[in-house]
């Protein structure tokens, strides 16, 4: 248990600096602007968007190669101007990822 206590406080506040620039900059592409950002040990998600704006993501995005990453971050955002995974959510997506597909599939191989 200890182990990974603290291998998420290692990649905690790097996966907090890496995931923040690439909101931030991806917020303004989109013109959203989320609550606040989180950064923690998500059981089964690389990230979600609650209903308040808040944007939560898994600390291990920062193991992650920046394309993985930057597809997270970019679909976690575009929930903040569509709630849900429909097909306008999706074109906002391929406006910046055009590879989500295939970014999505290997995601999904990972976790």
């Amino acid at each position: 248990m200890r182990g990974r206590r603290s291998h998420y406080l290692r990649h905690r506040e790097v996966a907090r600096s890496l995931v923040r620039a690439r909101v931030e900059y991806y917020a303004r592409l989109y013109g959203v602007a989320p609550k606040k950002i989180f950064i923690k040990n998500l059981k089964s998600r690389w990230g979600s968007c609650s209903s308040r704006g808040n944007l939560n993501f898994h600390y291990k995005l920062a193991l992650l190669p920046e394309p993985l990453r930057d597809y997270v971050v970019v679909h976690e955002v575009c929930h903040l101007r569509e709630f849900n995974h429909g097909p306008k959510f999706w074109t906002l997506v391929a406006r910046e990822i055009p590879l989500w597909k295939q970014l999505r599939k290997e995601l999904h191989s990972i976790h």
